[in-house]
């Protein structure tokens, strides 16, 4: 049998290589008895899918797992978002959510997130739990057919995107979007969002792109990030837009793109967040960032007198968080965030349409929002490169670091280093940050500086440094 690794918040593998019906046996049978140990009685799941290849068959036949193993399943019957199933996980008082979903993946990979029954990704701790359960696993399995389990009252099918939906209607003032008559151009990648923002705002107001099912998805990864987003850059101008959405597979990560046709990256969106809630709504709570996000979270808990929290990278950091405290804001640099008054999860399209309703209740361009951020807050900007090397040389360049540190950066002296997850240099007007991947020989570069060219500059340095030339 092949290993079974799992990731942040579950597994992710290779369809027809790895990710197997029989693999997938494996990890719902573990799950399933996890869920049992949580509950008195043999607890409940919602389970749902993406757009993905074979995902409704894939989400039927975990469904027949947990069932045939006694646990009471809602199975969502079409694709949903994966902030769809943490929500309906709560709302239902189900034990665990189950998502089938690579999220932003390439569209060769399927997977299988776990969801705690608080409506956010599965604990760290939790997920200890149930690969101990897979580790244990033995015997044979009976999987019984799924009619049977559905005449037996342990499957029921039910709209779970509809219900999504409705809570959206809820939480967002529609009513003054759509008085603005703001039009918003929506790149679902192909992904589980799709349709959900025309149901919101009506045809008309809704430019989409990439609104059908199409698993190969052109052989792009479904990753809301500025290269990807060529088409999305062309629309918002050519279709005069007020702004542009995008989100990954499942829905969970958001990007946005301003009224000219600019990229707005995540630290800009957390930032805004905060401004909003506090200034605009008078929330309160904490903010919580993680190791590589935005220093200028940090000067606006200073200006604001919230309390800001850095994270390790990774929203599984930062759930627990919201679940436990009280957070106004919490997200990381990758596009994944929440807010205070939603779910404890990440949800692309809660928070985009979030910063279309500020843009209405402020008057304001996007574009006139972060420059009023930078002109309120000092000019933040960030750069950063994946860089591709070999495992020998990521090792030797770790050694160094952990050893030696850095004295100076680019010509700068090094005022401080901090080690929380990766390597952080700071300097006299921003930071070089280095993290490695814990899978591949690959290494992160990360910056921050007070405009794009210094920014770039030092992501280049770190670069040489990696590569032997600095």
């Amino acid at each position: 049998m092949s290993e079974i690794t799992f990731g942040t918040d579950g597994w992710r593998a290779v369809i027809a290589e790895d990710y197997t019906f029989d693999n997938l046996t494996r990890v719902a049978r573990a799950t399933a008895a996890w869920v049992q140990k949580q509950d008195a009685g043999d607890g409940s799941v919602v389970v749902g899918h993406d757009t993905r290849f074979q995902g409704p068959a894939f989400a039927r036949h975990v469904a027949c797992v947990f069932a045939s193993a006694g646990v009471h399943v809602h199975l969502a019957e079409a694709f949903a978002t994966t902030p769809a199933v943490s929500w309906a996980t709560n709302d239902r008082g189900a034990t665990a959510g189950i998502v089938i979903t690579a999220s932003h993946n390439p569209p060769e990979y399927n997977g299988f997130k776990i969801k705690g029954h608080f409506g956010g990704p599965a604990t760290p701790a939790m997920i200890r739990e149930v690969e101990a359960e897979l580790a244990a696993l033995k015997g044979r399995f009976t999987l019984r057919p799924y009619d049977a389990l559905v005449a037996d009252g342990l499957i029921e099918t039910f709209d779970l995107q509809a219900g999504y939906v409705d809570l959206l209607r809820q939480r967002l003032d529609l009513d003054a979007i759509k008085e603005a008559a703001t039009r918003v151009a929506y790149d679902a990648m192909y992904g589980a969002g799709q349709g959900v923002v025309t149901e919101l705002l009506g045809k008309p107001r809704v430019e989409e792109l990439h609104h059908e099912l199409n698993p190969g998805m052109h052989g792009q990864a479904p990753e809301p990030i500025e290269r990807n987003l060529e088409g999305l850059l062309e629309t918002v101008t050519a279709e005069n837009c007020g702004i542009g959405l995008a989100t990954d597979g499942d829905a969970d990560r958001i990007g946005l793109v301003d009224e000219e046709g600019q990229f707005v990256d995540s630290h800009k969106i957390l930032a805004l967040l905060v401004k909003y809630l506090h200034e605009e709504k008078g929330l309160r709570g904490d903010i919580v960032k993680t190791f590589s996000t935005t220093d200028m979270l940090d000067r606006m808990g200073e200006t604001y007198g919230l309390d800001v929290t850095t994270t390790p990278i990774g929203f599984k950091y930062i759930g627990p968080k919201i679940v436990e405290g009280d957070v106004l804001v919490g997200g990381e640099e990758s596009g994944g965030m929440a807010i205070k008054g939603h779910i404890p999860e990440r949800d692309g399209l809660f928070i985009g349409m979030t910063v279309v309703e500020m843009m209405v209740k402020r008057e304001r361009t996007l574009s006139g929002l972060v420059r009023e951020l930078m002109d309120e807050f000092g000019p933040h900007y960030q750069s950063r490169q994946d860089l591709h090397t070999t495992e020998d040389r990521k090792q030797a360049v770790l050694q160094h670091l952990q050893a030696d540190g850095l004295a100076e950066v680019d010509g700068q002296p090094v005022t401080a280093t901090e080690t929380l997850d990766g390597f952080k240099f700071r300097v006299a007007d921003g930071w070089l940050m280095f993290r490695a991947s814990g899978t591949e020989p690959v290494l992160r570069i990360y910056s921050e500086a007070p405009s794009q060219e210094a920014a770039d500059a030092l992501v280049a340095w770190g670069v040489r440094f990696v590569e032997g030339d600095g």
